[in-house]
């Protein structure tokens, strides 16, 4: 008898799900990513498609950040072992960052 953790990473694989599940990795562990400063103005919030979606606390952040984009997907694929993430793409947040 197989035990669940020895079958599941196969049938992730199978099902198509391991890319995905990968990329939520990188929306939970952002701040961790993205550093202290940037963090503390952005939060991910999905990922799909190779898209990693971040909210951002204002138009001076976006446009900042916009200058970082290629450096924050080469940490993030960096961190998570594979070319995952294609591009982050940067909304402005509604209401500011909650935290």
């Amino acid at each position: 008898m197989q035990s669940l953790a020895s079958i599941l990473p196969g049938l992730m694989r199978e099902l198509g799900l391991e890319e995905r599940a990968t990329g939520w990795r990188a929306v939970s562990e952002w701040p961790a990513l993205a550093g202290e400063r940037v963090a503390r103005h952005s939060r991910a919030t999905d990922f799909r498609d190779g898209v990693l979606a971040v909210e951002v606390e204002g138009s001076a952040w976006m446009h900042e950040l916009g200058f970082l984009r290629r450096e924050l997907v080469r940490r993030v694929n960096d961190h998570l072992g594979a070319e995952i993430v294609r591009e982050v793409r940067f909304t402005l947040a509604r209401g500011g960052i909650q935290r």
